[in-house]
């Protein structure tokens, strides 16, 4: 949402401009001026990708490939961000940046997210090998913060506006699903130093935290820590496909290998999850108020 950088946009040091990935001649003109690219913009949520499939898929891969050819051409570092969902359903853990994927039928629209990540990945693998770009792909796992939005699905949100509104707090599910936050600060001081680890150029990089938990202690810890008065519920999947339409399918675990991220990368994890939910609890509890709810 446009409100989460308001204060960065008054900063007379920061040039903000709306654009679109898909705009090719922004894209081409905002790359000449740069130093570094950190390639962000994606569709994503299981939300959106339920509703939009098309869109997220042409947002993801023609979007992506304009960014990545202009910064080829221009001899920009890229620094690409992908994603966990390209892991896919592999029960090899922890997930290793080498290993197998393994994805659902083509039918199942809640894949089209994963399959557009891994063939970004592939495009820039592609320019790094023939054009020689100087790039770096990042595979985030569950990066988590401070106004992040509930809308697109994204679980730790919705549970802390639930505890907040004394909502029942919904696990789909059995909740005995597993993942693993890492704190959006953590993430982003990583990122912003990236340009200094010329080693890490041309990986692929896992990057998050391997503080493994799962949705239904994720629920509790989210009540407790919120002082919330609470139930929680169970949503069976058949119930969560009439939300987010049919061809949804969940993962049941999460878990990364971070070797790379802590070689390469120096990468250190200082917030966890406890520390993590409080900071959420604690934005966002005021907005609660302001909306009539204790």
């Amino acid at each position: 949402a446009i409100g989460n950088i308001s204060r960065l946009i008054e900063n007379k040091k920061i040039e903000f401009i709306k654009g679109d990935i898909l705009d090719r001649p922004l894209v081409e003109r905002l790359v000449k001026e740069a130093d570094v690219v950190y390639h962000l913009a994606a569709a994503v949520g299981v939300k959106l990708i339920m509703e939009s499939p098309s869109e997220s898929m042409i947002t993801n891969i023609l979007g992506s490939h304009n960014v990545i050819e202009s910064c080829s051409k221009n001899k920009k570092l890229l620094v690409l961000a992908s994603t966990s969902e390209v892991y896919g359903k592999s029960k090899k853990f922890p997930l290793k940046e080498s290993d197998d994927r393994i994805y659902g039928p083509t039918e199942k629209v809640r894949w089209n997210y994963a399959e557009s990540k891994a063939i970004d990945e592939m495009i820039a693998l592609a320019y790094i090998r023939q054009d020689k770009l100087n790039a770096v792909i990042i595979r985030l796992f569950n990066v988590v913060g401070e106004r992040q939005a509930a809308f697109y699905g994204m679980v730790l949100p919705r549970f802390v506006g639930q505890a907040l509104r004394n909502e029942p707090l919904t696990v789909y599910g059995t909740g005995k699903q597993t993942r693993c936050f890492s704190y959006v600060g953590d993430v982003a001081e990583c990122l912003s130093n990236l340009p200094e680890k010329k080693s890490a150029f041309g990986q692929v990089i896992n990057l998050g935290s391997n503080e493994e938990i799962s949705i239904l202690g994720l629920a509790k810890k989210v009540k407790k820590i919120a002082n919330s008065k609470s139930k929680i519920i169970f949503i069976p999947y058949k119930k969560v496909e009439e939300e987010y339409g049919s061809g949804f399918e969940d993962i049941e675990r999460r878990l990364p290998d971070l070797s790379k991220a802590k070689k390469l990368l120096g990468f250190r994890q200082k917030i966890r999850i406890d520390e993590i939910i409080r900071r959420v609890v604690e934005e966002k509890r005021p907005t609660m108020k302001n909306n009539g709810h204790s």
